[in-house]
């Protein structure tokens, strides 16, 4: 027990360190940008619905957009890197109720094994939507 009190300093010395996320490739940049044209970014909000359930698309290990509709995209930067994403890992969000929020602790399972390869949590959530037509 005495072990864990005096480890407790040091992991979250650890928790409290400066992550700095990887920087997109030209082709997730260029992935992003499809996905966004035409949308206008609004106003960024810690929760969004589950309901009617959101189609994820992964463009890095840290950046994630969840489609409602043709009209509505959520962009979501994680909080820390959820490795092997860009390679098809599994993502695994632990969140309570309707909504997915900023902080939802999340996991990625490797799709064969089953072993974790990355943990990370929710970002914010930053609508993109179309403007209306004149």
């Amino acid at each position: 027990m005495r072990a864990w009190i005096a480890m407790t300093p040091l992991l979250l010395a650890a928790c409290t360190g400066s992550y700095q996320p990887k920087p997109l490739t030209p082709k997730q940049t260029a992935d992003l940008d499809k996905a966004l044209a035409g949308k206008v970014a609004g106003e960024k909000v810690s929760c969004i619905n589950r309901e009617p359930q959101t189609n994820l698309t992964v463009i890095s290990d840290n950046v994630l957009l969840y489609k409602v509709n043709r009209r509505l995209v959520y962009k979501s930067e994680l909080i820390g890197s959820c490795s092997g994403l860009t390679r098809g890992d599994i993502i695994i969000v632990r969140s309570f109720g309707s909504q997915m929020c900023r902080g939802d602790f999340t996991t990625t399972a490797d799709r064969m094994s089953g072993m974790q390869s990355g943990a990370c949590a929710l970002g914010d959530f930053i609508p993109y939507r179309t403007p209306p037509q004149p």
